[in-house]
Formats: C-alpha cells, sequence, structure tokens
C-alpha cells in the first residue's frame, strides 16, 4: 500500500512535544488519529461535535484548515480557554492537515 504521510507536531497538556506522521489518504478525524496514538484526550461525544473535550489550539498552519461549521463553534463558544485558533480535533479530518502543522491539546484529559 502506498501512504500519503505529512508529519504534524503535537503537544501534550504537560508541554511535551511530539513529530508524528500522519497517513492523509485515510477517512478519520485529528481525534481518531490521536486517540489511537494513546494520547489522552476524552472525547466524550465520540466526534459529533457535542462535548468540546476534544479542544485543540491550531499553533501553525489554522489558515490551511477549512472553516469550521456552525455547530463546531456553538461548542467552541462554551469553552473557557477559547483561542484565536481553537478547534474540535474530531471536526479535523486527516485529510485536511498539511506538513508540519502544529496543533497543542487543550481538551479534558483521561487517564
Amino acid at each position: 500500500m502506498d501512504y500519503n504521510l505529512v508529519k504534524i507536531n503535537v503537544e501534550d497538556q504537560e508541554g511535551n512535544q511530539q513529530e508524528v506522521e500522519v497517513p492523509t489518504d485515510i477517512s478519520m478525524s485529528l481525534m481518531e488519529i490521536l486517540k489511537g496514538m494513546d494520547y489522552h484526550i476524552l472525547a466524550t461525544c465520540g466526534g459529533i461535535a457535542l462535548c468540546a473535550t476534544c479542544h485543540v489550539q491550531v499553533k501553525s498552519g489554522y489558515e490551511s484548515l477549512p472553516e469550521a461549521t456552525d455547530d463546531e463553534w456553538a461548542m467552541l463558544d462554551t469553552l473557557p480557554k477559547l483561542t484565536q485558533t481553537s478547534r474540535l480535533s474530531c471536526q479535523i479530518k486527516v485529510n485536511a492537515l498539511q506538513e508540519g502543522m502544529s496543533f497543542k491539546l487543550l481538551g479534558e484529559t483521561q487517564l
């Protein structure tokens, strides 16, 4: 199989940073990828933009992502730590990721 990979940077809630390779030709969200890589993301609603526990700050590459939907904005609006580049990782499709993008996990953690 031939995969299209991009390298992105992920910073967890404790400030640990890691570069990870992500295949862009799969039908998954950034949240699903991060959970599969054992990042501590609560993701209570399972990825349907109803809980905001998969909140991330896009540290670089924000402008390359599609606009947030009204449902995503409604959930982001409930967050106490909203940033200028906040998104829900469940709403970022992996095929929209670009080389070198950087994310900081801000959502609630699952231990």
